[in-house]
């Protein structure tokens, strides 16, 4: 599996919302946003229909954008 880092601006309030809920969760920021990120891509396909090809919503990848 191949993971690529992104950097994510976050205004700081909201920041410390999230690395407190994170901690709530026994997490880490990151793996709270991954655990989010998952969520809305399941709510997307449940909604929209599978995502095609060979994207795996479960590893952190970026889907090509649809034009």
């Amino acid at each position: 599996m191949k993971v690529k880092g992104v950097t994510i601006r976050f205004p700081q309030e909201m920041l410390e919302k999230l690395a407190y809920v994170a901690d709530y969760e026994g997490r880490s920021i990151n793996s709270h946003v991954l655990v989010l990120v998952r969520e809305n891509i399941a709510e997307f396909e449940k909604a929209n229909g599978l995502i095609e090809g060979e994207i795996c919503p479960a590893v952190n990848v970026k889907p090509p954008r649809k034009n």
